[in-house]
């Protein structure tokens, strides 16, 4: 098939879903053009790589002041914020140009952030990945975060991204997003706001999955008391995972072995995050070129996240390298892998600080979950089998038109 794919940002390892979709669409044999926002210099040398692929990538530079700009002009209508941040409309007249049904197949859009760019095509089927219901992580930033510009974020986006995902909904052909969870929140919009005879896209879910070659079990041994975090430490969810891990669950874990040490792994935390290096069994790396040295090493990963919407991806990369997890329900809720099979489940501070434990002293739990995890991944997380799944739903799209 002819794709040309929408994007808000620069695919790339960070950005996972997209990246691997696009090499997958191209080893598969369908051509790809890329049109994407890209919001720092690192990102538009990003795009390089893409084109090595044999991709056509036009990249569009969309600045700070223009994102600020762009909020700016959305307060008076209903849009979102998120819905404008990334806007550029040289963007938009460029889809338009190139959405001709003579070239191209079919248009697919990422992201709530590239959202509204489906009214620049008029005359080809549009695919709207929604990845992740933004409205449903709204909900949860509000009811539990303690990080105050989040919840302030979140309180002025909500009505206006339950209202506006409902309805891109009825301006898509087919919709894809990353667990039954999203799809179900979605759903639930559209029969909220949604008047007859309005009859909303078919959602259907298209799960993240994980570079099995490049994220595998490793040879070298692992540090026996060595805990890992891993993620963007900007991400608001991240910081309050955490947080909570060093003052809820370490002093639990410290009190019958003072010896383990806690990693936090990943770009960008703030001070509250740093903070914790003052105890010299916190390691804070910040940036790291490669976190498969840190999973490799690791004993045990962790994800305690407090809320969530799709995938965690920071779990699927520990499973594929065979690094036993423990996780939260929030952590595991968009995932098919079963408690005390492939991952240890933690409710609580002291749930999690047992399951550390127990994994930190029995060799044997710790050989089991490694083998059972990376055969999780293996079966329900390959990408070629969700790029198969994905070019399904195209070929729905293009058949509605017919």
């Amino acid at each position: 098939m002819r794709i040309l794919c929408v994007t808000p940002y620069v695919p790339s390892p960070i950005r996972t879903r997209p990246y691997n979709l696009i090499r997958e669409l191209v080893r598969q044999g369908h051509s790809v053009t890329l049109l994407t926002a890209a919001t720092s210099p690192e990102e538009v040398q990003q795009a390089e790589e893409l084109r090595d692929w044999g991709s056509r990538v036009e990249v569009f530079r969309v600045p700070r002041v223009r994102s600020a700009w762009n909020c700016l002009a959305a307060l008076p209508t209903g849009e979102p914020l998120q819905a404008v941040y990334a806007y550029h409309p040289t963007m938009a007249r460029r889809l338009t140009a190139l959405a001709d049904p003579q070239a191209v197949d079919i248009v697919h859009i990422e992201h709530l952030r590239a959202a509204r760019l489906v009214r620049a095509v008029d005359k080809v089927p549009v695919v709207y990945d929604s990845v992740d219901c933004i409205s449903l992580l709204f909900e949860q930033t509000l009811r539990i975060t303690p990080h105050w510009k989040a919840r302030i974020m979140a309180a002025a986006d909500l009505a206006r991204t339950r209202r506006y995902e409902a309805h891109l909904l009825i301006r898509y052909d087919q919709v894809v997003v990353t667990s039954r969870r999203d799809k179900e929140a979605l759903e639930d919009l559209a029969r909220r706001y949604l008047l007859p005879p309005a009859r909303p896209a078919p959602v259907t879910v298209v799960t993240n999955g994980v570079d099995l070659e490049y994220f595998r079990p490793q040879n070298g041994p692992r540090e026996g008391r060595m805990v890992v975090f891993t993620g963007k430490m900007s991400y608001h969810a991240n910081i309050a995972g955490a947080l909570y891990f060093a003052r809820q669950v370490l002093p639990r874990i410290w009190a019958h072995d003072p010896q383990v040490e806690f990693w936090i792994v990943g770009k960008d935390p703030p001070p509250a995050v740093r903070q914790l290096a003052q105890d010299e069994r916190i390691k804070v790396t910040g940036a790291v070129a490669d976190l498969r040295p840190y999973l490799a090493r690791a004993a045990v990963a962790v994800c305690p996240v407090p809320y969530a919407v799709g995938i965690q991806n920071k779990v699927l990369e520990a499973l594929a390298m065979g690094t036993p997890v423990v996780c939260n329900v929030a952590a595991l809720a968009g995932l098919e892998a079963r408690d005390g099979e492939d991952v240890l489940r933690a409710d609580n501070a002291d749930d999690f600080a047992r399951q550390v434990s127990r994994l930190l002293n029995d060799p044997e739990l710790a050989a089991r979950l490694s083998a059972s995890g990376r055969r999780y991944v293996e079966t329900h997380h390959r990408w070629d089998a969700l790029t198969a799944r994905l070019v399904g739903v195209y070929q729905n799209a293009t058949e509605q038109r017919l």
